[in-house]
């Protein structure tokens, strides 16, 4: 298994249960063929540049181990969610 590590940026207007929510649904989903570490919830910090007419996003780390595959998973799944305005998946290296 190789170390990864998700930084991914919410919808600001969500309401506090609905990212908790959110968090808990990206953790399932590495759950399902990887193990999920603990999230560190960064909250509300403003982008550098407008997304979906947003000046401010809720960025969320989340470091995880999984198995090549599941980083193709996870892109493609965030990816369609309307709630993740951004995110990056980054292989931690192996040194």
């Amino acid at each position: 298994m190789r170390e990864y590590e998700l930084l991914f940026v919410l919808d600001p207007a969500l309401d506090g249960d609905k990212k908790d929510e959110l968090v808990e649904t990206v953790k399932s989903i590495i759950n399902e063929a990887g193990e999920a570490g603990e999230a560190d919830v960064w909250g509300e910090r403003r982008l550098a540049y407008t997304i979906n007419n947003r000046t401010t996003g809720y960025y969320v780390v989340l470091p995880f181990k999984a198995e090549p595959e599941l980083p193709k998973e996870l892109d493609r799944r965030l990816k369609i969610n309307e709630n993740v305005m951004r995110h990056i998946i980054v292989c931690e290296d192996e040194e």
